[in-house]
């Protein structure tokens, strides 16, 4: 992987911002640091400023794990050209018929690890996010839990930052929505920030991507890599000066 803010990357950033580039980005771990519970994220004010004036160059685009409404609270005030939820499966209403399925897999998922202390289960509408940062079983809740989904029909799960996710199986994942943006917009560069296991669809999609993890990791799509979340502001203060010259 390659440092994404070495001398040796700066002719990178300089050609997407002369050219036609969708910029997009995860939340939680990227935009926003990780914290204890999910509530409890959010920008830093100069992290808002930046991605305000980037958007005035350039389309960029959020897609997150997170619910899209929860996500609009939290990007209030700036402009996008458009907001994800839910791995990529939400970009605007919800479909009910994939509601029902998350309703009954939480039931199910509840009852399976309703016995261990600082565990729960968040309802994002069309995913499930089985929380464990709290407990001091971690190990035991991940067994458990991974166990269970894997018999769940329709199913999609996959792990992330002390976290199980849920999804249904043929709701679209980051790569796809990301891909789909790209073609919306009439973008002929991408560059994808994110910092966990459910960015890696859209680290490994097609065409012509810049993908930056934040922190380096062996085994990942990504090619280039940031040292660490605070960092995302130095990238985002780098393609302003660029975009605007």
């Amino acid at each position: 992987m390659q440092y994404l803010l070495s001398r040796a990357s700066l002719s990178i950033l300089k050609r997407l911002a002369s050219e036609r580039t969708l910029f997009a980005f995860d939340f939680d771990g990227t935009l926003s640091p990780i914290v204890d519970h999910p509530d409890e994220a959010g920008m830093r004010e100069v992290t808002r400023d930046l991605l305000s004036r980037l958007a005035k160059f350039h389309p960029v685009v959020i897609v997150s794990g997170r619910a899209r409404a929860d996500l609009l609270s939290k990007l209030r005030g700036v402009k996008l050209a458009r907001v994800i939820g839910n791995h990529g499966a939400e970009t605007g209403p919800v479909t009910q018929n994939w509601r029902r399925h998350i309703h009954k897999w939480k039931s199910i998922i509840e009852h399976e690890v309703g016995s261990f202390l600082g565990v729960w289960v968040e309802d994002k509408g069309l995913s499930l996010a089985v929380h464990y940062r709290l407990s001091s079983e971690k190990a035991k809740v991940r067994r458990r839990v991974f166990a269970l989904a894997g018999k769940l029909k329709q199913a999609r799960v996959f792990g992330g930052k002390q976290v199980i996710n849920v999804v249904v199986d043929v709701a679209p994942h980051k790569g796809e929505a990301l891909a789909a943006e790209r073609d919306r917009l009439n973008c002929q560069w991408v560059l994808f920030v994110g910092d966990d296991e459910n960015d890696e669809a859209a680290f490994a999609m097609d065409g012509k991507i810049i993908p930056v993890r934040i922190g380096r990791k062996r085994d990942s799509h990504a090619r280039y890599y940031l040292r660490s979340q605070a960092e995302i502001d130095k990238l985002l203060e780098r393609l302003v000066e660029n975009a605007g010259k």
